[in-house]
């Protein structure tokens, strides 16, 4: 079958979803990362997962994969050597590696400009205003004084994005400007994502978007996007913008899900985006959906399982055919589940992590999928991202959709418990996603608005609609 490449990865149950589908494809990989121990430290997946995924690995190669110019002629060599049939990686901040890696050796996947522009957040929001693709108002700024003067002209409250990281990290509503100062200020305090790379300077304003939330899981292949389904998300924690549950499907109104699938694919043809799998995040807005967010990889935050739970459809099976040049097998199959949902525990305070009651009388009942929980000792305070999970419940309903009911009524019954007071190592905000949450999360390439790491962007503002003018 197959051999891949798999440039870094999360540590959460990313790290064992690719290997399994490439086990169960018949393939075999070769994992490319520029520290080993990232992996080796933390003990990803669920309790009784087995193996290391690692392990499984047909080689395991170290080299800077922050250094792209460097690493395309060692790949290259590798290519020679090894011979690369895909490659891939589950992390966004290596996605623009992954596509100028397969650019360079010819293999199949998605355009570099097409995936750049996906996961640098103030690109998006200019291609999408481009084609008419429904979003907020917006300003791409380069400092603090030019951020003020286009929210004065967006109008609070709004929100402040950083283009380059994930997990919501540094996400915040601002309602004047001392909180977007403060804000400003954060983001320029995290110069460099938990992968080593150098973050972009620049920062994002968005109106603010009210409304439930879905995000729209699909598959490009051929010039054509399949979608595989709709998920319903939960958001809370303001003013951040924390995942606290979804549940697939998402069981709308069938006009509405419509609109908010028709908004998906527009942005991922906007975008250029083929020989992918995309998670988007659509806001379904008094005015209609509008897009938060594409991701040019499959869904986190467990999704990716509800999917294939509910509908039995492998999404990281379908990156990896789509890697690999192959047609993904996107049938339904019955599973006897109706729907299936994901619950997540989030530390409410300051403290050290004693442990959690309740888990005892969850983990057995049958409707319950997963329960993963954070160890005691864990140095915790009030989550302000989707880093600092203390841990997930997944549910099944098979006789209908009232999985998110079953999942938040189970959650409540698990009882955190802490050392009050205790000093945290480092803010939640420096960590990785990887060594936070029990699901894990993402790390870094090069900066998404396209310029090497360290080259800093002009300073420019522009506010929807038209086009960017200097500030």
């Amino acid at each position: 079958m197959g051999h891949l490449l798999v440039v870094e990865s999360w540590v959460g149950s990313m790290s064992r979803l690719l290997p399994r589908a490439i086990r169960e494809g018949g393939h075999e990989f070769t994992f490319l990362t520029r520290d080993l121990h990232h992996y080796l430290r933390a003990a990803p997946g669920l309790p009784g997962d087995g193996p290391h995924p690692l392990l499984a690995a047909r080689n395991v190669v170290t080299a800077d994969t922050n250094d792209v110019d460097a690493l395309l002629p060692l790949v290259e060599r590798l290519h020679e050597v090894l011979g690369f049939d895909g490659v891939v990686s589950s992390c966004d901040y290596y996605l623009p590696a992954v596509a100028r890696i397969a650019e360079r050796l010819g293999l199949p996947g998605p355009t570099v400009l097409a995936v750049e522009a996906a996961c640098h957040k103030g690109l998006t929001r200019r291609v999408l205003a481009e084609a008419a693709v429904p979003g907020p108002r917006f300003a791409v700024c380069g400092d603090a004084a030019r951020a003020a003067a286009a929210a004065r002209e967006i109008g609070y409250p709004l929100v402040v994005k950083p283009v380059d990281l994930c997990g919501g990290m540094l996400v915040r509503e601002v309602r004047d400007e001392r909180e977007l100062d403060s804000a400003c200020r954060a983001l320029s305090d995290f110069p460099v994502n938990a992968r080593g790379q150098e973050r972009s300077p620049v920062l994002l304003l968005e109106e603010l978007l009210t409304g439930p939330e879905v995000s729209v899981e699909t598959v490009s292949f051929g010039g054509a996007t399949h979608v595989v389904g709709v998920t319903d998300k939960s958001i809370g924690g303001a003013p951040a913008f924390i995942e606290t549950g979804h549940m697939f499907p998402a069981g709308m109104d069938p006009a509405l899900e419509r609109e908010a699938v028709d908004t998906a694919v527009a942005a991922i043809n906007a975008l250029g985006l083929d020989h992918v799998v995309c998670h988007t995040e659509i806001k379904l807005t008094p005015r209609g959906p509008r897009v938060v967010e594409v991701n040019p990889r499959p869904a986190g935050n467990r999704i990716t399982e509800l999917v294939r739970h509910v509908t039995g459809v492998d999404l990281a099976a379908a990156c990896l055919d789509v890697a690999l040049g192959r047609r993904p097998d996107l049938t339904p199959r019955p599973t006897g589940v109706h729907s299936a949902a994901v619950a997540f525990l989030l530390p409410e305070t300051t403290g050290t992590l004693a442990g959690i009651d309740g888990a005892d009388d969850i983990r057995e009942r049958r409707e319950v999928l997963e329960l993963a929980l954070a160890e005691p000792g864990r140095t915790v305070r009030a989550a302000t991202s989707n880093n600092e999970y203390l841990g997930h419940l997944m549910t099944a309903d098979t006789g209908g959709g009232g999985a998110r009911e079953i999942a938040e009524r189970l959650l409540s019954r698990l009882r955190p418990t802490y050392v009050e007071g205790a000093a945290e190592e480092r803010a939640p905000e420096q960590r990785t996603p990887d060594e936070s949450a029990p699901e894990g999360g993402p790390p870094q390439d090069r900066a998404p608005d396209g310029s090497p790491p360290g080259e800093r962007v002009p300073q420019e503002r522009s506010v929807e609609p038209g086009p960017a003018v200097p500030a």
